[in-house]
């Protein structure tokens, strides 16, 4: 048996990257996964790829940034699936690496849509399936700049920042409902993201995405049962 039998997990940004070793990971510990990203032919190729392993997989592209689109998608996961016990909000976007001085509005705005008011938006419609079922675990993404942050990094690192808060907040709001919320910081792996954020580093040095899905297994897992309101670094879970 899997670690993650009869589970259900949503996952954003899964077409790719991280999200996409997570949800291979958590197909291979026996979930049934949902994945959402924005581009369709993306999500066709990891769905492809997940049901290769012996996955069960459904995947739906929106902009989790709209609550129209945020709605359909979590109908969608209870009409497929009857339940969501799992959710690791994984989409972001990184912004231009540009000091506070002259850094734009436009793309400010943007990152802070997708990286923290679409993982609300998307947390909170969950929550109302998790909430009846007294069960659930909430995954959320974050980032060493989302603890000490650094210059250029702008409204990546603030958006992050906010991730952190965002998670201790509804941890201690849903602590008695038997949901538990955490936060990962994955560290520098290789990823389109790391490679835009430093170009000229060795991608060789860095870990691949699959390297560090540990501690997501774990979280997602009843082994983690009680663990709730924290912070991982996924490196200390390499595999």
């Amino acid at each position: 048996m899997g670690k993650l039998d009869g589970k259900v997990a949503l996952v954003t940004g899964g077409s790719r990257g991280i999200g996409k070793a997570i949800a291979l990971a958590y197909a291979r510990e026996g979930a049934k996964l949902f994945i959402c990203a924005r581009r369709a032919t993306e999500l066709r190729k990891t769905a492809k790829e997940i049901r290769s392993v012996g996955g069960v997989v459904r995947w739906c592209a929106a902009d989790l940034s709209k609550v129209r689109e945020v709605k359909r998608l979590v109908r969608q996961v209870v009409r497929d699936y009857g339940a969501i016990h799992v959710l690791v909000n994984n989409a972001s976007i990184l912004g231009p690496r540009e000091p506070i001085v002259r850094y734009p509005l436009s793309s400010w705005e943007e990152v802070v849509k997708v990286n923290l008011t679409a993982l609300f938006l998307v947390t909170r419609e969950v929550l109302k399936i998790m909430i009846p079922q007294k069960e659930g675990s909430i995954i959320n993404l974050s980032s060493g700049v989302g603890r000490v942050g650094k210059a250029r990094w702008g409204a990546y690192a603030a958006s992050k920042f906010g991730v952190e808060g965002f998670t201790q907040v509804l941890a201690d709001e849903v602590r008695d409902c038997n949901i538990r919320v955490n936060a990962v910081n994955p560290g520098g792996t290789r990823t389109e993201m790391r490679a835009q954020a430093y170009p000229d580093e060795d991608p060789l040095t860095l870990p691949t995405p699959d390297e560090i899905t540990g501690v997501f297994v774990y979280l997602a897992s009843a082994e983690s049962a009680g663990v709730s309101g924290k912070t991982f670094d996924a490196r200390d879970w390499r595999q």
